[in-house]
């Protein structure tokens, strides 16, 4: 286990900011439309809900995952690559769901290909950094 007492680098700094503020993002977006009223549903369009489902729940993952970054956990590193395999798996399936004529808004691709590089590098840069350690 690595201590406390050791400084925090840069690095450790922007990832575990970023992941914890993603997270908290995504929960309060899916949150809004999973949990809210008629009008939040409508407004978010032609979402698909296993994609919505997934990045509501792993939302708390993130924020589990930049909490253990920055205490420099190094399960978190384990946390964060099992964070961006499984958001490259969603995304796959997102894929098989449109190449079968789901309906689906095209902010869904941007997001996740916005996941996808964040989480990509949150993992990548995690491992480098704590590896040093």
């Amino acid at each position: 286990m690595i201590t406390s007492k050791r400084p925090r680098g840069i690095r450790i700094w922007i990832i575990s900011l970023v992941a914890i503020v993603f997270g908290l993002m995504t929960i309060k977006e899916g949150g809004m439309v999973l949990l809210g009223d008629e009008a939040a549903r409508t407004a978010a369009g032609n979402y698909v809900p296993f994609v919505l489902w997934f990045n509501f729940i792993s939302g708390f993952a993130y924020v589990f995952a930049g909490v253990g970054l920055w205490l420099q956990q190094r399960w978190a590193v384990g946390l964060a690559v099992t964070i961006a395999a499984a958001i490259i798996v969603t995304f796959a399936a997102f894929g098989v769901h449109v190449y079968s004529g789901g309906a689906y808004e095209q902010r869904t691709v941007i997001a996740m290909s916005l996941r996808t590089l964040i989480w990509a590098t949150i993992a990548i840069m995690a491992a480098q950094s704590l590896r040093r350690r």
